[in-house]
């Protein structure tokens, strides 16, 4: 995916913010190149409702319940007030199974920021 279509599908989720909007965009970034916090580089592949990460041999998958609970969290956030990118501390405060890959996910289409 180009920056510029990136930054237009980023732009049209913040917009109109519901979880199957947020699902379509992860399908999208699938197999696109992302950095763990810790500058690790990962892959993602999404089959059915799971995504999995292709960091380590017979990692367990997340699930789209877990991408849920984050989404149900950053709306909570909105509705409260607060606009995007929203300050999270670090992976680990998403509080889910996955966080460290969520997390740059979700920094990339500028749905939250580093506190």
């Amino acid at each position: 995916m180009t920056e510029d279509t990136g930054k237009k599908i980023s732009e049209e989720l913040k917009n109109d913010f519901t979880m199957d909007k947020l699902w379509a965009v992860l399908c999208l970034m699938q197999g696109e190149r992302f950095y763990t916090a810790r500058g690790l580089e990962f892959h993602y592949k999404i089959r059915g409702n799971e995504i999995f990460v292709d960091r380590k041999v017979n990692s367990k998958s997340i699930t789209r319940s877990s991408v849920e609970m984050v989404f149900r969290k950053l709306q909570e956030r909105r509705q409260g007030g607060e606009e995007f990118p929203l300050p999270v501390q670090g992976p680990k405060k998403l509080g889910v199974f996955g966080a460290s890959y969520l997390y740059p996910v979700l920094k990339r289409l500028e749905l939250v920021r580093p506190e």
